[in-house]
């Protein structure tokens, strides 16, 4: 019920935009969240952003980089990734999760409470 798009192929230090949006419900009432797994490697937070905005998440190896957002117009979230590198590399997936507070968000949300999954887009970062 969620689509994640905006994966590619991109030299170290360029940006890539994701995009997670979805027609089954309203994306604004839920917290969003982008995953990431590498292979061989567990799925990790990448970044959150609760329902209302009023609350956002980033992983210490994200912090500065990424920045996340939301449009509620277009019903999507925006995960805007600058200077990237090749430890970045990995599938992205969004998801969303209805219920959790601006504190918890903040803490970060494990890939277990969410609610809706999307499929994943590759992100490849190499020289």
């Amino acid at each position: 019920q969620l689509q994640a798009s905006g994966g590619g192929w991109v030299q170290p230090g360029g940006s890539l935009t994701l995009s997670c949006a979805t027609s089954g419900f309203n994306l604004q009432y839920y917290a969003t969240c982008w995953f990431r797994q590498a292979p061989g490697e567990e799925r990790e937070g990448v970044s959150c952003i609760s329902a209302g905005d009023g609350s956002l998440y980033y992983a210490d190896s994200v912090k500065g980089r990424f920045t996340i957002s939301r449009d509620n117009a277009k019903n999507t979230v925006y995960l805007q990734m600058n200077s990237l590198k090749p430890e970045d590399t990995a599938v992205y997936y969004c998801a969303a999760q209805y219920g959790s507070s601006w504190n918890q968000v903040a803490a970060g949300l494990s890939p277990n409470v969410m609610d809706f999954w999307g499929k994943g887009t590759q992100v490849t970062v190499s020289s």
